[in-house]
């Protein structure tokens, strides 16, 4: 009896261990990896946004018979908006400074409204102006045309400065029949928000 009892358990044995290394394996489903989605990289600096600032520079003003040039200091405001790699944008600004003298006239301001477009070359942006401006004098005021060249350099994600040329051109100053030039070269400073 023990003999069987014996014979029994080896068997049993025998087969469990037959069963364990058996040639049927378990089939493993492959893990397939999900792809990764990178956002593109955005191409320059980010130029959105609205900002104020200071502009300090200088004016050269002349008509028909006299010239002038003196220090000028002023405001602006504007919105920009940055579509990758070419920016687009208003700005408001007013400059006064030390009255530039034409004859019996004194220039007292120019307020203008501009147009930018411009390329974003990471921080820095470089742009070109067209638009209106109004030149008061004591006893006059009219409407004129601007145009110029400009640059921006972004210090910190909210501070840059720059420097901007305008050329202004007014006919027939307020039918005076007096043509008047007036060039601005200005450093600005501006908070970006």
């Amino acid at each position: 009896m023990k003999r069987i009892l014996l014979s029994t358990a080896f068997v049993a044995s025998a087969a469990t261990a037959t069963y364990a290394g058996s040639a049927d394996m378990a089939v493993v489903e492959p893990v397939i990896a999900q792809p990764v989605t990178v956002a593109p990289a955005q191409i320059g600096g980010n130029w959105t946004g609205g900002y104020g600032g200071l502009s300090l520079g200088k004016a050269w003003v002349e008509d028909d018979n006299f010239d002038d040039s003196e220090m000028v200091y002023g405001v602006h405001g504007g919105y920009d908006y940055d579509f990758g790699s070419f920016v687009l944008g208003g700005e408001l600004d007013y400059q006064t400074g030390e009255d530039l003298n034409l004859g019996a006239e004194d220039v007292d301001d120019v307020v203008r409204l501009k147009m930018r477009a411009g390329y974003d070359l990471d921080r820095t942006l470089v742009y070109g102006v067209v638009g209106a401006a109004q030149l008061n004098t004591d006893n006059f005021d009219d409407t004129g045309w601007v145009a110029g060249l400009g640059a921006e350099y972004l210090v910190t994600d909210n501070v840059s400065l720059g420097a901007e040329y305008l050329y202004h051109q007014f006919d027939d100053f307020d039918d005076t029949g007096n043509d008047i030039d007036a060039d601005t070269f200005s450093l600005r400073a501006n908070f970006r928000f």
